[in-house]
């Protein structure tokens, strides 16, 4: 693509240009080096034009401005010297800097997402006029990335909204909307969307509608600007070293860093240096604040934990793009119906959660439970959720009000069986979601969707007797569904590739990320969590302690020990699961008994205010925290009876993990995901394995399959569960990483061609 074609310059004043933004082949503005040339090229022009008043910068993409710098790009950069990558950052700094320092006034005129690079762009203008539109934001992403802004984002922010603003932007990594950023004096003025009001300039009238209230907003910015000169007095203060106290500088920094280091456990290690080089540069003017985040941001690129998080990136935008099935092309014909109106069965907390996500995005839903009481929580339940305010922080009445009419409890399966998709959220019971499809299915539409929300029941099992099983997937929603952005999408034997094509679509339609899958005990996500909860049970019987293994796992990066994560499942869960994987694979599940004697004793987690630990009244808007229990000390005392043996906190961080791995292995060679990319995303939007080691494939990439394979040999009297699949070897024996591991057919092999450099199967 020719650099020029991703911008058009034109005047609709004489005195004012506009410089538009819009890469044809692309959803979203991204800064790539051919952008980069091509704004120099007409900042160039722009200098030589005499009498010219103000330049606006503005995206002809509705809701999208710019989002960031190119990521496809930057992954090309990872190996480079860090002279080099310093040097593309004091690029970058130097050409938008001339939109501080040209005899023009600069605005940016945003609506939609406005971050990354696209931030710092902005942040370069004189100016900042917003829409309120609902998808505009702004923030600096780069900390999810394990960089900072190195186009003049530390540097430039802390003169423009004051310092602590700007740590809290530049480290915390989240958006903000336009009013936050005008009450923060980010932005200068902010513009309804939808505003009607007559355009100062002719060539605009008529296309207010279309957002050009926020072109119009942006020239009179400029006119005012030019009267006042306001501008350039700013230029000269925002060139300036901060005004601010030894003693401020250091108390802020004490205490930004205190939080930073309780958010990030010590893994992410970008917010500090952000910190560093914020408070650093301070004292300095802005010239010199970016040649010292120029720097320092070289220092971060193509670390472990950047390369960790930008696999991570790629993950989800792969995950954004792909078909009805990773790594299988949708047949024609097999195009997904779009979903208009959906059904939910069982008012629990996952029925509640499932409606809630139908509700949230405008689908109306009907939510169906047995129990008269059981639906009328259930129905609350919905209601309250989506008219949760996060401006307000508690319930919002006129959401409840718009909602409202989206939501109708019935108990009865005609009401229900008018919609596009049936989500089924009972109890995990074999016969009793057979007994209900067989109630629902003859009363569905032929070319509606039934789904399961089962965790672990195959869904070919659960197909069985339905007259239309083409029409039957699974559809895997994990909880809590509000927070938990995956959802496993099971092909059954019989499913047809439209069915599924429409479910991963529709999972898409209320914001999650669908990961479709070949059916199998536990599926995905279970199977792979099983290994790593039922080694923690078997450790604390052979003789580990019970907080060392939480701490290891937590220092590896896990959100929460195993146990509780126990206590948060629920131990009566677990049981079930495991006895599921256990009849699956006996030859390598081995049961944690003291799992099913802390059931037995009542003992089912959170839920009833004990299971590994003693739980007390939770505080409003904190989950429950466990303390130690005597009783399960005496229990685990009891299961050590033949002996305790010691372990370090490498033994236990191999034990947990390596089970996990080698399970993964079989579950590609199962086939029941196609591409190790799709476990490595499907474990970290699950379970939330570290974002910052980049998966469990990429993980096991950094310490090498050999290196696996050598560890497992020393686990090797613990049984099959630690013996190396056929995949690891071959992977070990010519020292190829899991990343070079595909899945080809046949027929994609002669198309292709064998090449050496991929490990098929």
């Amino acid at each position: 693509m020719a650099a020029t074609t991703t911008f058009s310059l034109s005047f609709p004043e004489a005195d004012v240009a506009l410089l538009t933004l819009d890469d044809p082949q692309s959803g979203a503005n991204v800064l790539s080096r051919h952008v980069l040339d091509a704004l120099e090229q007409h900042l160039n022009e722009l200098d030589k034009r005499k009498g010219l008043a103000g330049l606006v910068i503005y995206s002809a993409k509705p809701g999208m401005f710019i989002a960031g710098a190119d990521l496809k790009e930057f992954a090309t950069w990872l190996d480079a010297p860090k002279a080099e990558v310093s040097g593309y950052c004091r690029r970058g700094q130097q050409l938008f800097g001339r939109l501080a320092r040209g005899n023009y006034v600069t605005v940016a005129a945003i609506d939609g997402m406005c971050v990354g690079g696209g931030a710092e762009v902005a942040l370069w203008c004189d100016r900042r006029v917003l829409t309120d539109g609902e998808k505009t934001a702004f923030g600096f992403p780069e900390v999810k990335l394990g960089l900072f802004p190195g186009w003049g984002g530390t540097a430039r922010s802390p003169r423009i909204v004051g310092l602590s603003n700007a740590i809290e932007l530049v480290t915390g990594g989240e958006n903000i909307d336009a009013r936050a950023a005008a009450a923060m004096g980010l932005a200068n003025d902010v513009v309804a969307l939808g505003s009607t009001e007559p355009s100062p300039t002719p060539s605009l009238r008529g296309r207010e509608n279309n957002g050009d209230a926020l072109l119009a907003a942006a020239i009179r910015m400029v006119r005012a600007e030019q009267a006042t000169q306001q501008f350039r007095r700013d230029r000269e203060q925002w060139a300036a070293p901060i005004a601010i106290s030894d003693t401020e500088l250091g108390f802020l920094g004490a205490t930004a860093s205190a939080y930073i280091q309780q958010q990030t456990k010590g893994h992410y290690p970008a917010p500090l240096a952000a910190l560093e080089v914020m408070l650093g540069a301070a004292g300095a003017d802005v010239e010199t604040a970016c040649k010292m985040e120029a720097e320092e941001f070289a220092k971060l690129f193509g670390s472990p934990v950047n390369r960790a998080l930008l696999n991570v990136f790629f993950l989800q935008d792969r995950n954004k793009k792909s078909s009805s099935e990773p790594g299988r092309p949708r047949p024609r014909g097999d195009e997904p119906h779009k979903i208009t109106s959906a059904g939910v069965v069982g008012a629990g907390i996952m029925g509640q959660g499932i409606a809630a996500a139908n509700v949230k995005r405008g689908i109306p839903v009907a939510l169906m439970d047995a129990n008269q009481e059981a639906l009328a929580r259930g129905v609350k339940g919905v209601l309250n959720e989506v008219a949760y305010n996060k401006q307000l922080k508690g319930l919002d009445v006129q959401r409840a009000v718009d909602f409202a009419p989206l939501v109708n409890g019935t108990l009865s399966d005609i009401e229900l069986c008018h919609s596009d998709i049936v989500v089924e959220a009972i109890i995990e019971n074999r016969e009793a979601k057979r007994h209900l499809f067989a109630r629902l299915e003859p009363l569905m539409r032929d070319d509606a969707v039934l789904a399961s929300n089962t965790s672990t029941i195959p869904i070919t099992q659960l197909a069985e007797g339905l007259e239309r099983p083409e029409r039957f997937c699974g559809l895997h929603f994990f909880n809590p569904v509000r927070q938990m952005p995956l959802v496993e999408v099971i092909r059954g034997k019989r499913t047809s590739d439209e069915t599924i094509a429409t479910a991963a679509a529709y999972a898409r339609a209320l914001g999650k990320s669908p990961i479709v899958m070949n059916d199998g005990p536990g599926f995905l996500v279970n199977r792979l969590l099983l290994p790593y909860m039922n080694e923690a049970a078997l450790m604390l019987c052979e003789g580990a302690d019970l907080q060392k293994i939480e701490k290891a796992a937590k220092s590896f990066g896990m959100p929460m020990g195993p146990f509780t994560l126990y206590d948060v499942v629920g131990l009566d869960v677990a049981v079930h699961a495991g006895r599921t994987m256990a009849e699956a694979f006996p030859d390598r599940v081995v049961p944690a008994q003291i799992v099913r004697q802390l059931v037995d004793r009542g003992r089912l987690g959170q839920k009833a205010g004990k299971g590994f630990f003693d739980y007390g009244p939770a505080k409003a808007g904190k989950p429950p925290r466990g303390a130690d229990s005597e009783e399960v000390a005496k229990l685990i005392d009891q299961c050590r009876a033949g002996g305790a043996q010691k372990f370090s906190s490498e033994q236990i961080t191999d034990r947990l993990f390596l089970p996990m791995l080698v399970e993964a292995t079989r579950v590609l060679e199962d086939r029941i995901v196609s591409d190790v990319r799709d476990v490595d995303l499907g474990l970290i939007l699950g379970i939330g394995f570290p974002p910052f080691l980049g998966g469990l494939f990429f993980w096991a990439d950094q310490t090498g399959a050999a290196k696996i394979v050598e560890k497992l040999k020393q686990y090797s009297p613990l049984g099959k569960r630690y013996k190396p699949t056929a995949m690891l070897t071959k992977l070990a024996e010519r020292r190829s990483r899991f990343y070079d591991y595909v899945f080809t057919t046949e027929t994609q092999r002669t198309q292709r061609g064998n090449e050496d450099s991929k490990i098929e199967c």
